[in-house]
């Protein structure tokens, strides 16, 4: 349940209801806002006084948080969830842009794309260092030595760094290299690792599993929220269904849903969601028109030559040609805010 605490209640006040939850062996959590704090009560079997508890002067009332994703809903925290990174914020209203190649190959080749990006003005590079592949087999990543490589593509350029982390083991290594933590797909019910990266001070962003149900998905950001940690990006990469021209199903409906059922930012991986470089553009205007916070797109200097997924790598052409678009749509939204509508 959330205890919704009355607006500009007494500092001294709320310290004595802390005690008072304290001393009824109860364990909660805090979501300040600009109405009123919210107090999130998790029963964990307890019998909980909760008639004594609503007639205490300081609670305005008590709501309902029978869902397993109580601390994501906009329940608990009603304005939007908005990450503050150096020269980039998301969540405002404002879309961004994160692009990069789906694997890190060499020095070269990570160098040359952290310019073209920046040059594009991204400010966020995806690149990832740990590649979980569907065949052993596969290209599965320069692992450290692909950290220090977007190391230093951050330094020489000024781009900020997201990428994927896959094991508990390697949380303190990936959070040291990167700006950003990506959970995976594959990795979007790891609850062992969900719940160590909730313990760590750094941005995540989680995306989709390939076949996950909305209270699923909203679910494991709720797993990592419950540790204490709130700077999650929501991101929708496509969904298994039985359409066979796509490599996923783009699920842009869930955009709005989301946005009207969680605080939480979401942006669109149209790369992933489709797997086809030629209708990638088309994708992500979709899902800004629908709302997202942002799009991540996989580039490439020769997309044929990538070592990973280069069916959906975009040439630099490509991308500077994704680009004038998805920046003059950016414009547009700069004077024509989306906001969720309450159903």
């Amino acid at each position: 349940m959330i205890i919704k605490l009355k607006p500009h209640t007494n500092p001294s006040d709320k310290y004595r209801f802390i005690e008072y939850l304290t001393d009824l062996g109860l364990e909660f959590h805090f979501s300040e806002n600009s109405e009123a704090e919210r107090i999130q009560v998790m029963a964990n079997g307890k019998n909980i006084p909760w008639k004594e508890i609503k007639s205490r002067p300081i609670v305005d009332e008590i709501l309902d948080s029978s869902n397993i994703y109580s601390m994501v809903h906009r329940n608990y925290k009603p304005e939007n969830t908005v990450i503050e990174l150096p020269g980039v914020t998301i969540g405002d209203g404002i879309p961004i842009v994160i692009a990069g190649p789906c694997a890190v190959e060499n020095e070269a080749q990570i160098l040359e794309i952290a310019h073209l990006v920046r040059n594009q003005g991204v400010k966020i590079m995806r690149g990832g260092a740990f590649k979980p592949r569907t065949s052993p087999y596969s290209f599965a990543g320069l692992e450290e030595k692909g950290l220090k490589l977007l190391a230093k593509a951050r330094q020489e350029t000024g781009v900020l760094i997201v990428t994927e982390v896959l094991d508990t083991r390697d949380v303190e290594l990936v959070a040291e290299y990167s700006d950003i933590m990506q959970i995976g797909s594959r990795n979007m019910q790891n609850y062992k690792l969900l719940k160590a990266l909730g313990r760590i001070d750094k941005p995540l962003l989680l995306k989709r599993g390939m076949s996950a149900r909305l209270e699923e998905f909203l679910g494991s950001a709720e797993h990592i929220m419950s540790e204490g940690n709130s700077q999650i990006i929501l991101c929708e990469r496509g969904i298994r269904t039985f359409v066979e021209y796509t490599r996923n199903t783009l699920d842009l409906n869930v955009v709005p849903v989301i946005k009207n059922e969680s605080h939480l930012p979401i942006i669109v991986d149209p790369s992933h969601g489709t797997g086809r470089r030629d209708i990638i553009e088309s994708m992500s205007l979709a899902a800004l028109a629908a709302g997202a916070d942002g799009i991540m797109i996989e580039v490439h200097p020769h997309p044929e030559k990538a070592w990973s997924d280069p069916e959906q790598a975009l040439s630099p052409d490509q991308f500077s040609h994704l680009m004038n678009h998805v920046n003059d749509f950016i414009e547009w939204r700069k004077t024509h805010a989306l906001s969720p509508t309450r159903l």
